[in-house]
């Protein structure tokens, strides 16, 4: 990591020798495998107080806790981020190769927004600037934020299934430099896979370079390139048979919903494209099917919908919502994420007819 990055940098702001105070940091490693490299890396050699890292020491059954970074099982850490006494919170999945970066009170860094910042901010990374970056890659369920910085950089930006090894193909054929996916893994070209730790490194060293605080970096990079809202609901341990009819249900109705409108909340979106996702490899040829159902509304805004853990004991649904908020567009810019993406949502659980085939009224996890 101290080829990767600027270590006496991030150590001067974290010391508040850049800023003039003190950069606050809060990290949560949920009892897994990255306590002791947080612990050596902020502490030892970042020179962070160590009583600013939480659940630090491995444990096989994790404290009894979930590890999963998100807003729901890294609770104790949103919590605490709230009363404003640390600049930035960071969490880790188990084995630490998934992420959640908060900033001051509780400001959440959507992962495909943590994604998009890291990649326009790639000149701030010292392992850049050496070497030539040709693309970014991203999963289909991933909002398209990074899109847009690829766009703007003249690189090139690829869009495969859910799935690390999709992502280590473009590595390998060196056609990406950083990718993402918005269950919060984020990773480089340094290793070929995600990488939590990293990924809270990256934040630092463009912190080190920007002198902003979290917040400001995100609000500038919406204003610059518009905003990519985002949301998924998990509908945890259904019934597996209700589950794989509602998809077949959701999959038999798509050819007949492009060019039809759908309301909810006096919103109207008209349907633009309506299938199940494929893809092609474009390093090995390989074709992946029936990757998620898409609905995408002529205006940009999508509804995805994944099945996963079909077995006997049970299911996972995920739904994913995202929509595109223009840089001009002021008044909704920095608006809440759940108010924006509500009249999706509403339209999303009725296409599906999510509490008829699942009798929930509501999802296990907000993301």
């Amino acid at each position: 990591m101290k080829d990767i990055f600027d270590f006496p940098k991030i150590k001067s702001l974290l010391a508040g020798e850049l800023t003039g105070h003190k950069f606050r940091v809060l990290l949560d490693s949920m009892h897994g495998a990255t306590g002791p490299y947080i612990s050596t890396i902020l502490v030892d050699c970042l020179g962070a107080d160590a009583n600013n890292l939480l659940r630090t020491v491995p444990k096989p059954d994790f404290g009894g806790g979930h590890p999963d970074p998100n807003l729901t099982y890294a609770k104790t850490l949103v919590e605490r981020l709230h009363t404003g006494e640390h600049d930035l919170g960071a969490a880790f999945d188990g084995d630490g190769d998934r992420n959640m970066i908060l900033g001051k009170n509780g400001f959440f860094v959507c992962p495909s927004d943590s994604l998009a910042v890291i990649a326009d901010n790639i000149d701030c990374i010292p392992y850049f600037r050496t070497r030539k970056v040709n693309g970014f890659a991203r999963s289909m369920p991933t909002a398209g934020a990074v899109d847009l910085v690829a766009k703007s950089k003249g690189l090139q930006v690829y869009e495969t299934p859910t799935g690390w090894k999709y992502f280590g193909n473009l590595m390998d054929a060196g056609r990406i430099a950083i990718c993402g996916e918005e269950s919060f893994g984020t990773g480089s070209d340094h290793i070929r896979e995600k990488d939590g730790v990293w990924a809270l490194l990256a934040w630092l060293q463009i912190l080190a370079e920007r002198k902003e605080t979290v917040e400001e970096i995100v609000s500038k990079h919406w204003q610059k390139y518009g905003r990519n809202v985002f949301t998924r609901y998990d509908y945890e341990n259904v019934d597996a048979a209700g589950a794989n009819l509602l998809m077949t249900f959701l999959e038999a109705q798509l050819p007949a919903f492009v060019g039809r409108d759908f309301s909810a909340n006096g919103v109207t979106y008209k349907v633009a494209v309506a299938d199940n996702f494929q893809y092609t490899d474009p390093v090995d040829g390989s074709v992946a099917t029936k990757q998620g159902l898409r609905i995408v509304f002529e205006d940009g805004s999508r509804l995805v919908f994944r099945l996963s853990g079909t077995g006997s004991a049970g299911a996972t649904i995920r739904l994913y919502v995202d929509s595109y908020i223009p840089s001009n567009d002021s008044s909704r810019l920095l608006l809440p994420a759940h108010e924006l993406l509500k009249p999706l949502v509403l339209i999303a659980l009725d296409v599906c007819k999510m509490e008829q085939f699942t009798n929930r009224k509501a999802p296990t996890v907000i993301t």
